[in-house]
């Protein structure tokens, strides 16, 4: 027969309210399967937190995107223009209440904004027409279609 034990269940709430250390549990979450990429958080009404190596760097921290966000309530993929990710890809989200109001923005350093193709297309394109100028370039002998 199994005895039925009272226990007490931790909870965490996400609110305009929050503080920085109400973030910490779930914050720590997203940064460990994010395989310790940076994350920030902030609330509405307090500062958050930055989270870098496995550890809260700051419990005092807001960042321009993270302000944005909520008061925007959309979400932004951008490079910040200063602070810590100052030119590093960053994506900031709005945690929403159940009438669509931001009460917390979660931000995340954006690997996948490294890699901005349209960016490298372009700056190939210009490369070629400095390298080559208006001859075909790669000669039609050297394309990797005519090494096949």
């Amino acid at each position: 027969m199994m005895k039925s034990m009272d226990m007490a269940m931790e909870q965490y709430t996400i609110s305009a309210s929050s503080k920085a250390r109400d973030l910490i549990p779930v914050m720590m979450c997203i940064h460990d399967l994010l395989g310790h990429l940076p994350v920030t958080a902030r609330s509405r009404n307090h500062p958050g937190i930055r989270i870098e190596g496995g550890k809260v760097i700051d419990e005092a921290y807001s960042g321009p995107i993270l302000e944005e966000v909520l008061a925007e309530n959309v979400v932004k993929r951008v490079r910040p223009p200063g602070g810590p990710y100052m030119g590093i890809p960053v994506v900031v989200a709005p945690v929403r209440d159940g009438e669509g109001r931001a009460i917390c923005a979660i931000g995340i350093v954006d690997v996948t904004g490294i890699f901005d193709l349209a960016s490298f297309m372009e700056q190939n394109a210009e490369i070629r027409r400095q390298v080559c100028g208006s001859d075909p370039c790669p000669l039609p002998t050297e394309s990797p279609a005519a090494k096949r």
